[in-house]
């Protein structure tokens, strides 16, 4: 009997997999990109075994279309325009762009082609290879029954502390789901939002799934990823301008819309040299995405402050492989001082007895030319061309990372 395809609509990715797919088919369609899959984890078993059924799902979802419906439901967002709305529809998955390979117990998957046709592969990649995983362990019943347990807890903590309510709905402690590429399943993720949206109305904003946001009438939830202004590191721009070409580029497709930016592709420190007054007025606020999250907050704050802006009047979302105890920490930790929110992933959707795999599927070149993050964690720099990452290091003056 045949197994129900993993992917059921091209719209079950990220919200910021259409907004970055805008920005850079408006900026540099003729881009030329690689990304490369990597498990930071041990896995069970070797993710290798997975070969043949990954092949299967990728040529399904190089069969998928956008469908009417969809497609007016993007164009319904008013950040999205028209004429990328006419490009999806008549846009579909080439499978030659996309390659698997089993290398020893390694599982080896590249996607090389055109950046319009091949960044989107990302997110469908990473949830096609997780649900395959944790179908293999099986026990399903076992395993959904603590993850309903765990989720029947983090809403009991929020729902119970009185300090979180704000005098009107998002005014207090906010966080919303952003867990599509480590989810356990598609159908427990839905379970997941339907819990949330019913209990914690005052709290929980929106997914990244733009297809259950349609689905479950929510809003989408997402801005910029690392991709974004790592390909602007081979555009033609001077190395050391790329993140003012990227946050550039973002004002001018957005106007004022999306308004928050990711700070570290080569770290705060390099970020926020180039995060001068214009910019700090022109965005709603930062995210982050690894360091010590309190240090990191700390500095944004004591920036808009150097920069006469009131910090009140600026927003951290913080999203680094955050947990419920942890986010609610932080909220304390900086309530009265700048208004926060909290974007929640696989400790949501995918938390159960089972270890999570650590996946990501990155992008490692733009145009033939190496490209990277410098990142303020140890073990998220994902990139094998020594040379060029002294090099960046030199230009954004960061030290490497012991």
């Amino acid at each position: 009997m045949s197994q129900v395809p993993v992917v059921q609509s091209l719209l079950e990715t990220d919200l910021y997999k259409f907004t970055m797919w805008q920005a850079l088919l408006h900026s540099y369609p003729g881009i030329q990109a690689e990304y490369s899959f990597v498990c930071r984890t041990t896995p069970t078993f070797p993710l290798a075994e997975l070969k043949e059924e990954v092949e299967t799902e990728l040529d399904r979802l190089c069969t998928l279309t956008f469908s009417l419906e969809e497609l007016d439901y993007l164009r319904s967002l008013r950040f999205i325009k028209s004429d990328f709305v006419d490009f999806l529809s008549v846009f579909r998955f080439q499978r030659r762009f996309i390659t698997v390979k089993a290398v020893g117990e390694k599982l080896e998957i590249v996607a090389k082609g055109p950046i319009v046709h091949v960044m989107s592969f990302e997110i469908f990649t990473l949830y096609i290879v997780n649900k395959l995983y944790f179908r293999r362990l099986g026990d399903e019943e076992a395993t959904l029954a603590e993850a309903r347990r765990r989720l029947k807890a983090k809403i009991a903590l929020i729902a119970e502390s009185d300090d979180l309510r704000g005098s009107t709905p998002f005014s207090g402690f906010t966080f919303s789901e952003l867990g599509v590429r480590r989810r356990y399943s598609g159908a427990w993720h839905e379970e997941v939002l339907r819990a949330l949206a019913e209990n914690l109305p005052q709290h929980f904003t929106g997914t990244s799934d733009v297809y259950l946001a349609k689905k479950l009438g929510l809003t989408p939830i997402g801005t910029m990823a690392h991709e974004y202004l790592q390909a602007h590191q081979a555009v033609g721009v001077r190395l050391r301008d790329f993140q003012k070409a990227a946050l550039e580029g973002w004002v001018q497709e957005y106007r004022g819309d999306l308004g928050i930016a990711l700070t570290d592709v080569v770290g705060m420190d390099a970020f926020l040299r180039d995060f001068d007054l214009y910019f700090a007025k022109l965005f709603d606020g930062l995210r982050h995405d690894s360091g010590d999250p309190v240090v990191w907050g700390e500095k944004a704050i004591a920036h808009y402050q150097k920069l006469r802006i009131d910090p009140l009047t600026k927003q951290l979302i913080f999203s680094d492989g955050l947990d419920m105890p942890t986010a609610l920490k932080l909220y304390r930790y900086f309530k009265g001082r700048i208004r926060t929110s909290y974007g929640i992933g696989t400790h949501l959707t995918n938390d159960t007895p089972k270890k999570a795999l650590n996946i990501v599927m990155k992008l490692v070149a733009c145009n033939g030319q190496t490209v990277a993050k410098l990142s303020d964690s140890s073990g998220k720099t994902l990139c094998d061309d020594e040379t060029f990452l002294s090099y960046l290091r030199q230009v954004f003056q960061q030290p490497a990372m012991s």
